[in-house]
Order: structure tokens, then C-alpha cells, then sequence
């Protein structure tokens, strides 16, 4: 068949018919689709030719691969990640590296013995091929095994790392593969020393991933102005496809800059998915044929020439995975369950091996190479595939992780929400004040300080700091920073700082309690505040939103939140402030430690209505959303909200929209940030920050103190 569009009609079809017909076996999908291919190709009924399958369909082929890689970017998020990457680190790298190491070891003395007196397979080619195949070695596929694990509503230690291991496994083999194949490149050119040949591929792989961390901040930046998915698919793609064919332009990894890629887009604050999801929804007859070219180029006469070195992949590759796997775990100290079956559930291989694969085929240099490789490698994942739903089922039963009366996961759409009232009172409004007032403390515990500059908002930071100095039986504090080289007198600074807390002082008297006010000399205004809060208890630091010079100013807060020991408070004001409908982002669990003291200091006057909304990651299951709702219940029972407080919990594609859409109707945003500067904030953003610039809508942003 040379006709292309017939040709793509009967390959998802028949991908289609044969994954269908897998499943009443209990098969996973990507074993039909390779069954298909196999079927349909040359070593079938041979419908599908060569010629179509080399320069027709390769194309479809490069968009898959990007897919696949960017995918693996997208579980590399490292606050999912970071409470287990020591552990997983350990695992990671112990059962790559076994499989690496054995399959390097092994397939090479069996390809000597193998291609003996044969001219064309040198010591240097038998190596290559050997390296080739022991990086390909290092994927893994394990989709099955997690549906399997779904299905079964496994849950335990076993399970949970798994999950955190296959979210690195395939980066972890694309980084191994890049090293290699530039690695074969020299070995095979034979130009320059085995140092610069390594140079030069570590060169590669930081190129390649430099221009995916590109392409990830240009998505970033532009799908936030996206409101409709479907320009979101076009430009996503344009994109993706655009990245993979520059890094092939230029010699690069397709592969680690698609990965990158993934990587920026999921790390980023403001966290915002929906480029994903719709680059997902138009995966699945793409990943068809993919599959099923890929069982197409399955041909059982190299097979059986290269039997021997492909008995010998496979096996030594579970073997790899199984003691690695295995020797990382007891490195790490995890429990006996994770030691036993962690490296059975790892076996499986499929998506990013077979685009491994494809990579060499496309390589004239390794073509030689490819003939050997790619039957071998499809060969095991075919196996593996079958083994994989099996071994991953022995391994959870045996951990004793299969929960009674297992069921399907089920997932819930974006928008699905779990919205719990308690005890909503009356609103009641703050401005102006009608409460009883404030009381000044006969023993003070300590001071909130107020960092005051413009005469139009000290004394709306002098309410907030007020508020929370009332809390904790404290009273507030106006600063006035000068600089150690100012010629005016302290009493002249005192009487200008005096001026500009004229207001402040005025606010304070009105809700009962008192003001100081103290002047303090210093190199830089970050000293200053630090200096001061040295010197007395301080249970927060207020300060005011600039409108210019957004970058300097943070570098201010983050250094006085880095070093003062108490919270910063950053109040950004819209308006009239009031907080009688009070909204509280909730992106972790951290962040209810972070913002507990502002929202109790608010609650405890007069009444209010706060809203915590946690937001997780969209497809979250139906269980992880009930289980965050109860660790709303009981902080809110702990904190003592529970008559001031209602929560949402919701997954949300996009939290910068999510929280904006919900801003709607509330007067007062409080968040929870952390302190980070120069690259870290470069890279990762900054949601309060994409927060305040996009709502209209009073806010405080609560910074912690570092232990």
C-alpha cells in the first residue's frame, strides 16, 4: 500500500480492533497496537510497506516523540516530588544503573560470540551496539501498572513509590540515551580523546535542554493570555513540533528539550496545566500509530539472527531493574515491601523505549546498528507488556496494598467541586468600625512592625498590623529607616517619621490601643527592619505593595523574610479595604502553617467569612479530593475557624485563573508565599505575585520566616 491516507485509515483501525480484542484478554492496549503493526507490516500480510513506513509516517513519528517526552515532563513536578527525592533519587539512579550496567555487560560478550569473524562488527561497533542497548534498557513503561494499581485502589508504601520513581525513571533514560548516542558518534567518527568525546556530549545534552527550558517559558508566558483550548492545541503543538525540529537542526536531544519542556511548564507557581490536557486529548490516535508503525518495523528474520543478544536484553534488564531497585531501597531505609516488590513492578517498557528506537533508525550513522536494535528492543517490549499487568498485580497483593473492595478510580473533571459550609455567620462590614475596641496590653508580648512609605496607605497597613498585634497581646510598631550618612538630627528624622504615621497613629487610636514609633539608622532599609525586630519580639512586619520597582522592592521583603525570624505581610490595597469576605488560596499544605496567625488576628474582631480554597491538580481522583477535605476539617477544628470558615476543595487546570474567578466575590485575597530571588524566582514565578498584578481585589501575602 503506497497510498498514504488509506494507509493511516487501516493502521487505526486495526490498532483500534486489536487493543479492543487485548483487552477481553486483559491486555494492555500498547501490546495490540503492536500486534497490529506486526501484523500489517512486512512481516505480516505486508499491507503496510516500507516506503510508507520510512519517509510517509515518519513525521507522525517525531510528533509522538514529542508528546511522549513532554509528558515526562509534566510528572517531574518537584513539590509532588520533594518529600521522597532522596529516596527516590537513590532508587532512581540504583535501578537505571543496574540495568545499564548489565545490559552494557552482558550483550556485548554475547554479540562478540554472536558476530564472531564477522568483518563489519568490530570491538568498537559491538560496543556501541552493546551501549545503544543498554541505554535503551533504562525506560520504562509502567501506564499498565498504574491502571492495574487503580484498579485494584491499591494504597501503601510500595505504591506511593512507585509512582514517585516512574515520575523519573524516563527522564533519567532520556539523559542516559544522551550521553550514549553522542558517546557513539565519536566512538564511531574515532576523532579526539574519550575526555572531549564526553565534553562534548555533556555540551549536547545542556544545549538541548537549555532550548526545551526555552520553549517552556514561552508557553508559560503565552498560554496565560489563552482563553480558548483550541489556540491553546494550535500554538502548544506549533511550538512543541517547532523545538523538536531545531534540536534536530542542530544536532540536539528531540527528546531532553521536549522533556524541558514539561518540566518548566509543571514547576512554574502560577502551575498552569491546560496546555496538557489538550495536547492530551489529542494524543490518543497519534500514540495509535505510533505504536503500530513501531510493531510494523518488528521483522522476525533479524529476530532470529538476533536472538541470543535479544534473550540476553531482555533478561538482564529485569534482573538490572529488579537488583537495583532493590539495593536503592535498602540504601534509603524504605520499608521490606518497597525492598521485595518495587523492581517486579518496574519491568514494563513501551512508549519512550520504541521512540528511543526510532531515534536510531533515523541516524544514518546507525544504521547498521538499528537492523539489531530495533527487533530486540520491540521484542522485549512486547514480552514485557504482557508481563508487566501480571507482575505489577503479584507485587501489590503481595505488599498487601490491595484495598477491600477495590474499584475503578474515578476521575473528576476541572471544574467538579467539594464545596463544605460551616457555620457561616451574618456579614458584617469593617469600615468603619464598629466593634468593641481594641485593648492595649498591660505586659507586652512583643511588636508588629509596621514598614511604612506612602502617606495613602499607612494607615490601612496600621489596621492589618493592629489586628494581628491584638492577637498576640502585642502592640504595633512605625519604623522609619534612614540612612547612616543622613545629615538631619534624630530629633529632625523623628519629627518626619512622626508626620508620616500622622494617619497611622490616628487609625490606631480609633480602634483603642497605641502606636510607638521608632527611627532606626542603617546601611540599607533591609538591616534596619532586621536590626529592629533583633531587638524586640516581633510577631509580623507590615508592609505596603509598591506599583513601581516590583523587583527591587521583592528583593527587599525576600531579604527581610529571609533573616528577621517572623513573618513578612505584604498588603497590596484596592479600594475601600474591607475583610468581611475573605478568600484563602490554598496550593499546599504548608501554606495553612504559613497564613494561620493573619487569619486567627482577623477573625478574633468582630465577623467574618473566610473561604479556604484548596486547589489540586485537575484529574485528581474522587479520594484524594475527599482526603483534602478532611484535612481542611480538622485545622480548621485545630485552629479554632470553625465558626468563621468554609472551604472548597477543586482541581483546577490553572490556578491563576481559578483563584481570580473566585476573587469574584470576595473583598480580601490572603495567600501564603515563599521568599526566593534571583534564579529561583526566575524560573519558578511567582503566583501571589501574577496574583496581585491580575485581581482587583485588596491582598495580603504572607511571607515566612526560614527555620
Amino acid at each position: 500500500m503506497h497510498e498514504v491516507t488509506f494507509a493511516l485509515a487501516i493502521l487505526l483501525v486495526a490498532g483500534f480492533l486489536t487493543a479492543k480484542l487485548g483487552q477481553l484478554l486483559r491486555l494492555p492496549s500498547v501490546t495490540g497496537y503492536i500486534l497490529a503493526g506486526l501484523l500489517l507490516g512486512p512481516s505480516g500480510i505486508g499491507l503496510i510497506t516500507k516506503e510508507v513506513m520510512g519517509s510517509q509516517l515518519e513525521h507522525f513519528t517525531q510528533i509522538a516523540l514529542m508528546l511522549i517526552a513532554f509528558g515526562i515532563g509534566e510528572h517531574l513536578e518537584l513539590k509532588r516530588l520533594k518529600y521522597m527525592m532522596k529516596s527516590i533519587g537513590l532508587i532512581g539512579l540504583c535501578e537505571t544503573s543496574g540495568a545499564f550496567i548489565l545490559v552494557l555487560t552482558g550483550t556485548f560478550f554475547v554479540a562478540r560470540a554472536t558476530y564472531h569473524g564477522d568483518p563489519l562488527w568490530t570491538m568498537g561497533n559491538l560496543f556501541v551496539l552493546a551501549l545503544l542497548l543498554a541505554a535503551v534498557s533504562v525506560a520504562t513503561a509502567p501506564a499498565a501498572t498504574l491502571h492495574v494499581m487503580q484498579e485494584l485502589k491499591a494504597k501503601g508504601p510500595l505504591t506511593s513509590t512507585l509512582m514517585a520513581v516512574v515520575a523519573v525513571d524516563d527522564a533519567l533514560a532520556i539523559m542516559f540515551f544522551g550521553v550514549a548516542i553522542s558517546f557513539a558518534h565519536h566512538v564511531l567518527g574515532g576523532t579526539g580523546s574519550i575526555v572531549v568525546a564526553m565534553g562534548e556530549s555533556l555540551l549536547e545534552i545542556i544545549l538541548s535542554l537549555l532550548s526545551g527550558v526555552l520553549t517552556g517559558f514561552i508557553l508559560d508566558f503565552t498560554m496565560k493570555h489563552l482563553r480558548h483550548r483550541g489556540e491553546m492545541l494550535t500554538l502548544g503543538l506549533a511550538m512543541l513540533l517547532l523545538c523538536g525540529e531545531t534540536a534536530r537542526l542542530f544536532h540536539f536531544s528531540p527528546l531532553l528539550a521536549g522533556m524541558a519542556a514539561g518540566f518548566v511548564i509543571i514547576n512554574r507557581d502560577r502551575r498552569d496545566v491546560r496546555v496538557f490536557n489538550v495536547l492530551h486529548s489529542f494524543e490518543p490516535p497519534i500514540l495509535v500509530l505510533f505504536f503500530t508503525l513501531a510493531g510494523a518495523h518488528l521483522h522476525f528474520i533479524s529476530l532470529a539472527v538476533a536472538g541470543w543478544i535479544g534473550l540476553t536484553y531482555f533478561l538482564l534488564r529485569c534482573l538490572g531493574k529488579i537488583a537495583g531497585a532493590y539495593t536503592g531501597s535498602r540504601i534509603a531505609a524504605t520499608p521490606v515491601a518497597v525492598r521485595r516488590y518495587l523492581g517486579i513492578a518496574l519491568i514494563p517498557q513501551a512508549g519512550v523505549a520504541i521512540g528511543l528506537i526510532f531515534l536510531i533508525q533515523s541516524d544514518p550513522r546507525l544504521s547498521l546498528f538499528s537492523e539489531v536494535i530495533t527487533p530486540v528492543v520491540l521484542a522485549g517490549v512486547v514480552l514485557s507488556e504482557l508481563m508487566g499487568p501480571l507482575c505489577a498485580k503479584y507485587a501489590v497483593e503481595r505488599a498487601g496494598e490491595v484495598t477491600s473492595g477495590a474499584r475503578k478510580y474515578q476521575e473528576i473533571p476541572p471544574n467538579h467541586t467539594f464545596d463544605v459550609r460551616i457555620n457561616k455567620p451574618e456579614i458584617v462590614k469593617l469600615v468603619p468600625w464598629v466593634w468593641e475596641p481594641l485593648t492595649i496590653p498591660e505586659n507586652s508580648n512583643g511588636t508588629v512592625i509596621i514598614g511604612g512609605s506612602h502617606i495613602k496607605t499607612v494607615s490601612a497597613l496600621a489596621r492589618i498590623a493592629a489586628l494581628i498585634a491584638n492577637y498576640h497581646r502585642a502592640l504595633p510598631l512605625a519604623v522609619r529607616v534612614v540612612s547612616e550618612g543622613s545629615k538631619r538630627t534624630s530629633n529632625e528624622q523623628k519629627r518626619l517619621g512622626k508626620e508620616l504615621f500622622k494617619a497611622a497613629e490616628k487609625e490606631v487610636q480609633g480602634l483603642g490601643t497605641r502606636l510607638d514609633f521608632e527611627v532606626v539608622r542603617a546601611k540599607t532599609v533591609p538591616d534596619g527592619i532586621v536590626d529592629i525586630t533583633r531587638k524586640n519580639r516581633s510577631f509580623g512586619i507590615v508592609v505596603g505593595h509598591p506599583q513601581r520597582k516590583v523587583n527591587e522592592y521583592h528583593r527587599v521583603v525576600e531579604k527581610v523574610a529571609n533573616q528577621a525570624g517572623c513573618p513578612v505581610i505584604v498588603a497590596r490595597f484596592v479600594g475601600e479595604l474591607h475583610t468581611e469576605r475573605i478568600l484563602v488560596p490554598i496550593i499546599d499544605p504548608e501554606d495553612l502553617t504559613a497564613i494561620e496567625s493573619v487569619l486567627c488576628s482577623l477573625a478574633a474582631i468582630g465577623h467574618h467569612k473566610i473561604l479556604l480554597l484548596r486547589l489540586v491538580p485537575s484529574g485528581a481522583s474522587r479520594e484524594a479530593l475527599v482526603s483534602e477535605k478532611k484535612d481542611l476539617e480538622t485545622w480548621t477544628e485545630k485552629a479554632d475557624l470553625a465558626s468563621v470558615v468554609s472551604f472548597k476543595v477543586a482541581s483546577s487546570e490553572a490556578l491563576l485563573e481559578s483563584i481570580i474567578k473566585e476573587s469574584d466575590n470576595h473583598d480580601l485575597l490572603v495567600m501564603a508565599a515563599e521568599a526566593s530571588q534571583g534564579l529561583p524566582r526566575l524560573f519558578f514565578g511567582s503566583l501571589s505575585e501574577d496574583v496581585a498584578r491580575n485581581c482587583n481585589k485588596s491582598m495580603l501575602v504572607v511571607y515566612s520566616p526560614k527555620p
